[in-house]
């Protein structure tokens, strides 16, 4: 195994960017999720079986790396997904210690770039990671992943101290990153930096020509609105986003404005995009708390889109039928996750992609 080390410079200026979702992967990476956390009170029991499902779906096409603590958390996660009828012979554990289980968030950021003779050559970003603006302290195990990932890997790895989470961006895989405001403008993750400034340090740090923003969040996403809850790149030059028809709705003005913008937006060669449109799931709530159910925290995998669903009903069925239109190359596979939105995510925010190479 090569010997991680760490990079001078910024990822773009040795030729490294974050490439599309849907480019060939050679693995899912997941933080197994534990009941002490506070993701999942008095809920975890019902998680379990819901990951299998996920983790059964990725299996079939390709490797899954699973994070947890030590070698007794190895045993229980591989009895765990036997028990639920998932092969172990793709699944690979790292012990890397974690505070929580949102990998899209705290995990390796992998970039990728053409090095010499044309072969492709993978590395890591470790950005700065405060959970959601300090909102959930301690995080300092979480922060620590992507450096642990790297040198488990043989990464060389970049690192800087802006504050940022991968469910918060999503990329066409041509020099476009989609972002929120109300995600990367507040205060609680880089003060100090002004919008141009954290414009320069998505291009640089992954490897991008130009930031598509969008305004604010759905209901009850704790992040403070991430992209991956609210609109996606499909392709390069296609983004999926969401609606909500009832006017008495929070989500109903937040939606429509981002829908507004949406087809003001043009990409690195100033062409507008292509829009697929879905509704939102049927509103979700647990003790009294609006949940952030979305269609969209989906996960691009080797041939298929795995698809967050929230019981059988004629959304989600038109969710999935208008997704499987815009991929008909792709098998798009809803999977429910009904006890995982109680920890205010899906199948995206837990998981991220390490790219083929």
């Amino acid at each position: 195994m090569a010997r991680a080390h760490r990079l001078t410079g910024s990822p773009k200026s040795h030729g490294f960017s974050f490439p599309p979702e849907w480019a060939r992967q050679s693995a899912v990476w997941f933080s197994w999720p534990r009941p002490e956390g506070i993701s999942f009170p008095g809920r975890y029991h019902e998680v379990p079986e819901n990951l299998a499902r996920i983790l059964g779906a990725i299996v079939s096409r390709q490797r899954v790396h699973i994070i947890v603590p030590n070698e007794n958390w190895e045993i229980i996660v591989r009895q765990q997904l036997a028990l639920h009828g998932v092969p172990l012979a793709r699944v690979r554990f790292f012990h890397i210690p974690t505070n929580e289980c949102w990998c899209r968030d705290h995990g390796p950021a992998f970039v990728t770039r053409r090095g010499r003779g044309g072969k492709r050559e993978l590395a890591v970003v470790d950005w700065g990671y405060n959970a959601w603006g300090g909102k959930y302290p301690p995080y300092d195990a979480d922060d620590a992943v992507p450096e642990r990932v790297a040198e488990a890997l043989g990464l060389p790895w970049f690192r800087t101290p802006i504050v940022m989470e991968g469910g918060a961006v999503d990329f066409n895989g041509e020099g476009c990153v989609l972002t929120t405001e109300s995600v990367l403008l507040n205060e609680n993750r880089n003060p100090e930096l002004s919008k141009r400034r954290i414009e320069r340090a998505l291009c640089e740090w992954y490897g991008q020509e130009k930031v598509l923003w969008l305004g604010d969040g759905i209901e009850g996403d704790d992040t403070d609105g991430h992209i991956d809850d609210l609109a996606r790149f499909l392709d390069a030059r296609t983004i999926v986003t969401a609606v909500e028809d009832d006017p008495r709705d929070p989500n109903h003005a937040v939606l429509q404005e981002n829908l507004r913008r949406l087809k003001t937006l043009r990409d690195a060669k100033g062409r507008p995009f292509d829009l697929v449109v879905l509704p939102m799931p049927e509103r979700l709530e647990h003790d009294g708390q609006r949940l952030p159910a979305t269609y969209l925290n989906f996960l691009f995998i080797n041939g298929a889109l795995l698809v967050p669903t929230f019981g059988r009903n004629a959304r989600t069925r038109t969710a999935l039928a208008r997704l499987q239109a815009a991929l008909p190359k792709r098998d798009v596979v809803g999977i429910d996750c009904t006890e995982l939105i109680w920890g205010l995510g899906a199948i995206h925010c837990l998981t991220q992609q390490q790219p083929a190479v």
